[in-house]
């Protein structure tokens, strides 16, 4: 039971880049020795496809579950040059984060200056040495994801807007 528990945490990896296509049983996308070495290969045929079901369940659940952009309102006010609304337009956001930041994981709530506040849905990351009031960037990406950046050099998050 405990690789079984394993097993599922390690493919759990692989399901948001698949959460999007059409799913893809994990003996046929993972060598052999790729099952071997993560144990994949002593369960049961039983076992392996309960595990597949339960990714694809969760792969289709996550894609499900992608929050929707708030349609802008007729009389929106702009701040900082940019729509107070997402999906209002296609660019980037810059502005400060309120306070120290020192990472993010999934449920860190970002402020910015701007009055806008996004949530972090995926992603992590745990700075070397806290940020205080860093500029920031939320800029958009595909299917109206967005995605909050500090630097180039630096992973982002996969956020959304809360307020």
């Amino acid at each position: 039971m405990k690789r079984l528990a394993l097993c599922i945490v390690l493919a759990s990896a692989c399901v948001a880049a698949f959460a999007a296509s059409q799913w893809i049983d994990l003996e046929q996308r993972l060598t052999r020795e790729q099952m071997h070495a993560t144990g994949l290969d002593t369960l049961t045929a039983e076992q392996l496809a309960t595990l597949n079901r339960l990714l694809r369940d969760d792969a289709e659940a996550t894609a499900r579950a992608q929050p929707v952009a708030a349609a802008p309102a007729a009389a929106a006010p702009e701040k900082e040059g940019h729509s107070n609304w997402v999906g209002f337009n296609d660019e980037p956001i810059v502005s400060q984060l309120v306070g120290t930041l020192t990472g993010w994981e999934p449920g860190t709530e970002f402020v910015l200056a701007n009055g806008q506040h996004w949530k972090v849905l995926k992603g992590h990351y745990k700075l070397n040495k806290p940020l205080d009031n860093p500029q920031v960037k939320v800029v958009p990406g595909a299917a109206g994801r967005w995605f909050f950046r500090i630097d180039d050099d630096t992973p982002g998050a996969r956020v959304y807007r809360t307020d």
